[in-house]
């Protein structure tokens, strides 16, 4: 069996395609500028939103035609694989993947659906407070607060709390919303490659830097 410090085992090959290694480091600087201009209501907080919508999207587009580990068919497992993963986590053998392993691709998943709604709410906040942006146009016609549901959701709550929360401040609360469970997906995004690159003995930090890992 060959150790780690074999050269069979320090074999690298190329597994991160550029437009992924761009994406990411682009999405972590955007998201970044967002979440720290935030409360300025800021230029800077605006146009990072749309960088982070925008990455998400070309992304998506590239997890369905992009390089073989970039693709959802790589990574996106059954909940019976994601289950049999974790337990074998935890019991110490869980089986090493060149791509994402199937906890990786839920939270790949997770992270690209939560930070779009990140970007699509405060979008349509914009669009409600300001009358400007994509969503200008149909804010007034959905009471200032983007699809029907969710002003039929504020209405709601209105007649159960008497609160008189109107849709403004419900699409503030849900860009929030969204912007924290972003911020808890990252922290354990984070958690997840300094246990794989424990487990593996690998740096997963550095493959998604230069795209190579040890073959």
């Amino acid at each position: 069996m060959n150790s780690p410090e074999s050269p069979v085992f320090q074999r690298e090959i190329k597994v991160w395609d550029p437009l992924v290694r761009l994406f990411h480091w682009s999405l972590v600087a955007a998201f970044a500028i967002a979440w720290l201009t935030g409360d300025d209501d800021s230029r800077w907080h605006e146009l990072s939103g749309y960088v982070v919508v925008g990455l998400v999207a070309v992304r998506i587009i590239w997890g369905f035609v992009g390089t073989r580990y970039a693709r959802f068919g790589d990574f996106v497992h059954s909940p019976a694989a994601i289950w049999g993963y974790t337990r074998d986590l935890l019991a110490g053998k869980a089986r090493r993947y060149l791509g994402h392993n199937p906890l990786g691709g839920v939270m790949v998943v997770a992270l690209l659906v939560a930070l779009l709604a990140t970007g699509l709410t405060g979008i349509v906040l914009k669009a409600a407070e300001e009358g400007s942006g994509p969503f200008a146009s149909v804010s007034a016609r959905v009471a200032g607060i983007g699809p029907e549901f969710i002003t039929r959701a504020v209405a709601d709550d209105d007649e159960k709390d008497g609160s008189g929360k109107n849709g403004e401040e419900f699409g503030e609360e849900l860009h929030e919303f969204f912007t924290d469970l972003t911020l808890l997906l990252v922290g354990l995004h984070i958690t997840g490659v300094l246990i794989g690159s424990l487990v593996h003995r690998e740096n997963l930090i550095r493959a998604i830097f230069t795209g190579k890992k040890p073959a």
